[in-house]
């Protein structure tokens, strides 16, 4: 008989579910509630959640994502994409999809993607529409490949350790994950062409027009622009090149860098450092000496005294104390060097502003100021070779010397920190709270249903419920409860809704809990039905412009041979 105690447990549980399954936009605030419901009955005190805040599995998660915030702004990624895509078809497909689920991996797969995205949409061999959902498939299969490689394996981490067990190795998901792996891409392979062809304009005439120019000793020169990576970059598309005054347009990708050369970007403005990643190429605004993080948007108004004349004519840097970084003109594309435009009304540019830009008081009779511009802030030079070493060696440390991973982060963070590679604003503003919130709660929530007894009953539940049975049985039940769950509330959320189900039926069943750990951590994991069960879903299913059929036309059968092939090879590596 249970106590009323136990009853009040199983109904804030039952309604933490119900509350997933209704608010799927908010899944912190219904972890928060359930939380704040068993401090107040309680089932939990404040040092029981203080020391869910501070587990060793939740701290790793957390440090990674904030490393992986410096990691994100080298050129790692960018230059991986540029020698992706080729003229080659089927290679391309191989090359692009075993890549992002390698570089998954080991890195955040939503970085991942949202990298990939642009180089992919404004490529000239594949259409988008039959790679981008592929994409984010490998991004999501990459991920269960190794213990950091998404943060659903890091979560069930998390709760293992809290159980009192020992942590997962870093390469215990990489036998299983890799078996899905290959299943996945072969059927994805044959299932590309369900996938619809979309129309891109890579000339967004919506875009600002940036100039860069090849300085002297730069190592552009004397490669062409595909060896460069200078097609493949994201968000900003090279529409045209001036050579002696000379313009050309299209820009082949065979054509050879010389000095002084100048080229033509289009796209978005707050990618535009990413330029100064390329050795030798200096933006127009940097050649009057100014470039700043903080770059101003303004609207050219009617009757300003610099329409009907160029940026060199109207003696720009000296007038407002600010240097054009870019253009864009409503309704028409620009062409051409940009100091060489003739400045209309109605034009919008982009401005690298002095200290002296807000007192002087011809601002307002030429522009409307518009807003500032925030524009991502880029590593280069040995900074983007530490951060990537550096990553890549705390990893290292962690796998081959066997020094706690958790340490090993909390060594690169510091020394990101000390040698200006990432900001403490920067972790401030990107923190991943919600995701520390869902964590933090449902471990509180584990904790609330051990000290009211309710573990121990379902447990006992289900120990007699199966009796009889095999444990195979409960095994597939908690994966394929967990895959549904995925597709309806967030990998994150149910990973942490399933896992002490998943712990308590192990336990009722006197089995080996690892297989149904794996189960929820694979399971959770395996998105690939809605375009809102994960997050590199819904980016390729706004950018692909896809409907839910294309989802389910190809995402059925790749779903299908994941569950089997995962089912299958589980229990090989981590037998009951």
């Amino acid at each position: 008989m249970l106590s009323i105690d136990q009853w009040l447990m199983l109904t804030i549980f039952a309604g933490t579910f119900i509350g997933l399954v209704k608010y799927q936009n908010a899944p912190e605030k219904v972890f928060a509630a359930a939380t704040m419901a068993c401090l107040i009955l309680g089932f939990v005190n404040t040092n029981d959640i203080f020391q869910n805040a501070i587990n060793p599995g939740l701290l790793t998660l957390m440090l990674l994502i904030s490393c992986s915030f410096a990691f994100e702004r080298t050129s790692f990624l960018r230059v991986l994409s540029s020698h992706l895509i080729g003229k080659n078809t089927f290679l391309s497909y191989i090359k692009t999809l075993f890549t992002t689920a390698i570089a998954s991996a080991i890195l955040n797969n939503t970085a991942v993607v949202a990298t990939l995205i642009s180089p992919i949409k404004n490529n000239k061999y594949i259409n988008p529409g039959r790679l981008l959902l592929p994409l984010s498939y490998a991004a999501i299969l990459g991920g269960t490949l190794t213990l950091v490689g998404t943060s659903t394996n890091l979560i069930v981490n998390s709760m293992l350790i809290e159980r009192g067990l020992p942590s997962l190795k870093f390469f215990d998901f990489t036998m299983v994950g890799l078996a899905a792996l290959g299943a996945c891409m072969f059927v994805l392979l044959i299932r590309i062409r369900a996938l619809p062809k979309i129309a891109t304009d890579p000339k967004d005439d919506k875009h600002y027009f940036v100039e860069a120019q090849v300085t002297r000793g730069s190592k552009l020169i004397g490669r062409s622009i595909e060896e460069n990576g200078l097609r493949s970059m994201d968000s900003l598309f090279l529409v045209e090149l001036i050579r002696d005054d000379h313009l050309i347009s299209p820009v082949t990708p065979d054509e050879y860098i010389r000095r002084g050369d100048k080229l033509i970007f289009t796209g978005d403005i707050s990618k535009v450092f990413v330029l100064q990643q390329f050795d030798g190429l200096q933006l127009f605004a940097e050649q009057d000496g100014l470039l700043r993080d903080n770059l101003t948007e303004v609207l050219i108004k009617p009757g300003s005294s610099i329409i009907g004349m160029t940026l060199k004519q109207a003696g720009f840097r000296a007038r407002f104390d600010a240097a054009v970084v870019a253009i864009r003109r409503e309704g028409s594309t620009l062409s051409g060097k940009l100091g060489d435009i003739i400045l209309q009304s109605g034009d919008f540019l982009v401005l690298a502003v002095g200290n002296d830009f807000v007192t002087r008081t011809n601002i307002t009779k030429n522009f409307y100021v518009l807003s500032g511009v925030n524009p991502e802030d880029m590593l280069s030079g040995w900074r983007d070779q530490f951060t990537l070493l550096g990553f890549l060696s705390a990893i290292g440390a962690s796998v081959v010397f066997g020094f706690p991973l958790l340490k090993c982060l909390i060594f690169y963070l510091a020394f990101l920190f000390a040698f200006n590679c990432l900001s403490l604003n920067e972790i401030k503003r990107r923190f991943p709270l919600e995701i520390w919130l869902i964590v933090v709660s449902a471990l509180t929530l584990a904790t609330a249903l051990e000290n009211t007894g309710v573990s121990f009953i379902i447990a006992d539940k289900v120990h007699e419920f199966v009796q009889g049975q095999t444990v195979m049985i409960a095994f597939v039940a908690v994966f394929v409860i967990t895959l549904i769950l995925t597709e309806i509330i967030t990998n994150n959320a149910a990973a942490a809704l399933i896992f002490p189900i998943a712990y308590n039926i192990a336990l009722g069943l006197d089995a080996n809990p690892l297989p149904f750990i794996m189960a929820v951590a694979f399971g959770a994991s395996g998105s690939f039905i809605s375009p809102y069960g994960y997050q590199t879903n819904v980016m390729v299913f706004n950018a692909g412009n896809y409907r839910l059929k294309h989802f389910i036309k190809v995402g059925v059968p790749v779903s299908l041979t994941y569950s089997a092939v995962v089912l299958y090879m589980i229990p090989k590596f981590f037998p009951f």
